[in-house]
């Protein structure tokens, strides 16, 4: 599986803008069978704005899903939904090659407070499948609980994809948690993040790819990634998972829902 990883910096509220740049990479890259972008692409990392450029899941992504069938690409990037109910989500679209929208996945778990106020978290995983492969889709934060990829990994996913806005001074941060993710269950990792400022923040790169033994396959960037990264294309063959040997193939040996022997009393918590 050849997959495109975007490392770009979306301009702030310019959805055609920041869909015309996904049409270009794909344009310029037709050999891809996959293309990942990051989080919030297509509107900006803008909380404050996001009740104003949101829009559903068909509006958003229809220059995109038509760029992925004109171009025979399936497509992973990050938009502001407004949902039916009210509230506005993170999500990331699944896009297939022939441009349907094979899933929609809304950010579970929210960075700060500006995001807890901005959007609603969403209350599920998803793992689809697209371009041969059964990914689970995640956004930033996510990426830094073992749960979401492990939930995902049980649940038949054979390939991580992490979509993040991911800003000084927290690169180390994402550095560990996306490589320990593959490792936590034996599965590559596609991590894609934004560069650039945007809000006050200074995004800082550092997308790459991860084998399943923890190991980083490819990267778009090397330094410190201490302040804004540089735009990259970075076009990978992912392999599929690595059969680990028996004795560390932790899914296989996981033991769930142990019991925590002296948790605190409800009268302790309550004065914590």
């Amino acid at each position: 599986m050849r997959v495109l990883l975007v490392q770009d910096d979306p301009v702030p509220g310019d959805r055609a803008a920041n869909a015309a740049t996904v049409r270009a990479a794909l344009a310029a890259h037709p050999e891809a069978d996959l293309a990942v972008l990051p989080e919030l692409f297509l509107d900006g990392y803008d909380a404050s704005a996001v009740a104003r450029t949101a829009s559903t899941a068909d509006d958003a992504v229809a220059t995109v899903a038509d760029a992925a069938a004109e171009h025979g690409t399936a497509v992973v990037v990050g938009f502001a939904e407004r949902l039916d109910g009210g509230g506005v989500a993170n999500s990331l679209a699944v896009v297939g090659a022939d441009g349907t929208t094979r899933a929609v996945y809304r950010k579970t778990h929210l960075f700060g407070t500006s995001e807890r106020d901005a959007f609603v978290p969403g209350d599920e995983l998803v793992v689809v499948d697209v371009a041969g492969r059964r990914i689970a889709p995640l956004i930033c934060f996510d990426v830094e609980f073992p749960e979401p990829a492990r939930a995902a990994a049980v649940a038949g996913a054979d390939l991580l994809v992490t979509a993040a806005a991911n800003m000084a001074p927290y690169a180390a941060d994402h550095r560990l948690a996306a490589r320990a993710r593959a490792l936590d269950n034996r599965l590559p990792h596609v991590y894609v993040n934004r560069v650039g400022t945007e809000s006050g923040h200074a995004f800082v790169g550092g997308s790459c790819v991860i084998g399943s033994d923890g190991r980083v396959l490819a990267a778009a960037d090397d330094g410190d990634l201490s302040g804004p990264g540089a735009p990259a294309r970075l076009l990978v063959d992912v392999p599929p998972p690595t059969a680990s040997a028996t004795d560390i193939d932790y899914l296989r040996h996981r033991r769930d829902r142990l019991p925590v022997r002296g948790r605190p009393s409800s009268d302790a918590e309550a004065s914590a």
